[in-house]
């Protein structure tokens, strides 16, 4: 088969049809780029001295500078919005930081040097349904946010033939109202005040609809790939019974995922770590196309997980980052990859990636040795 451009690739992937080789993204988005200290660690291994830019404080992921890219073969570029001009941080304590949203954020160390946000203070831990009026919540329309959109999506579709995921940074649900409200509390609600969650979610609801239409009305008709993100499933299985998320969060997000396919043509990806196999009907009915990370440690049967829904959904990730990326030899690391594509490469439907953002335990020699194995074992037809 000719050799396709990274577009191609993608979408040819993406829709179920077999390119010339799996595509690599490394890079491509909030879920699939690396954690701060295992960035800084790749660029030495690489030689690379570039600034280091931030796609997530909060979750301390990176944006890679395209040199770094071009030498992995990374297929995917980021799109992401600009900072708000009409809103700045309120003063907060040493460590600490308060988002658009009006969450606190502490820093919580597990290293010496390494260290991840986590929520301090949820500021509608008490609230009732009434105090959702009152709240202060952020400005949608913030002109910030498309500020030369338009001339950064055009440079990369008309300058590059990568594929593009976008991202308006309005793109959780779940994740937004429990950070607002408070984990363990939100659950509660879910059983003893399912009115305010319902309330809550569909607040959220409006305010990224207004801020992701204003993004995808400039970006809609460039991008390939639109990302969104609400983790629903810990390692065992949901959070909750199917039959609560049916009833309360699943009708929310297809009033979400129908205004995103409104906007865009692009597939609409959706970022769920854990084990989500009793929920993916659910996911495909919203509208979802692209099920990522595909977290192999947690799903453990990933040849039914082609079988039952490979030709609903495309899988981006399955390169387990719990135990071979950070503890296995670049050998293991090669095993794992030719693995994955023989399970979710057939017919196309896949993308490689790592499972969720590459942390600082992880070498940087395993990273190259994923990158090259999705070359080696990628190519179309797969070796049986």
């Amino acid at each position: 088969m000719a050799e396709m451009t990274s577009r191609e690739r993608v979408v040819a992937a993406l829709s179920h049809q077999e390119p010339d080789r799996v595509p690599l993204d490394i890079g491509g988005g909030l879920s699939t780029t690396l954690v701060v200290e295992g960035y800084e660690n790749l660029k030495k291994h690489f030689g690379v001295e570039a600034e280091t830019k931030m796609l997530s404080k909060i979750y301390r992921m990176v944006r890679l500078d395209e040199k770094v890219m071009e030498r992995l073969g990374a297929d995917v570029r980021p799109l992401h919005p600009g900072p708000p001009v009409n809103w700045t941080p309120p003063p907060s304590e040493p460590d600490t930081f308060i988002d658009i949203w009006g969450v606190k954020f502490k820093a919580v160390y597990y290293t010496e040097t390494s260290f991840y946000y986590e929520v301090a203070e949820p500021p509608l831990k008490e609230a009732d349904i009434n105090d959702l009026e009152k709240y202060p919540w952020p400005d949608p329309c913030d002109p910030g946010y498309t500020a030369g959109l338009d001339d950064r999506v055009k440079a990369l579709y008309e300058d590059t033939d990568y594929a593009i995921m976008a991202d308006s940074g309005f793109k959780a649900l779940w994740e937004e109202a429990y950070q607002l409200r408070g984990f363990e509390q939100l659950l509660t609600d879910l059983i003893m005040n399912p009115g305010f969650v319902t309330a809550l979610l569909e607040r959220i609801l409006e305010i990224n609809m207004e801020a992701t239409g204003r993004f995808l009305d400039i970006v809609g008709d460039y991008i390939q790939v639109f990302r969104t993100a609400d983790d629903m499933a810990a390692q065992e299985g949901p959070l909750m019974s199917p039959k609560t998320y049916r009833e309360i969060i699943k009708p929310v997000y297809k009033k979400w995922y129908d205004f995103i396919r409104s906007k865009t043509g692009a597939k609409i990806f959706y970022h769920s770590d854990g084990n989500v196999v009793d929920l993916l009907d659910d996911f495909i009915e919203n509208g979802a196309d692209i099920l990522n990370p595909v977290q192999v440690s947690a799903i453990g049967d990933v040849d039914a997980l082609k079988r039952d829904f490979g030709d609903r959904l495309a899988f981006w990730g399955g390169i387990d980052t719990q135990k071979v990326m950070p503890y296995g030899t670049p050998e293991e690391v090669g095993n794992e990859v030719k693995q994955r594509i023989q399970e979710l490469g057939a017919g196309g439907g896949y993308v490689l990636s790592s499972v969720h953002a590459i942390q600082p335990d992880v070498p940087p020699e395993n990273i190259v040795a994923m990158a090259e194995a999705c070359r080696k074992f990628g190519r179309y037809p797969l070796e049986s």
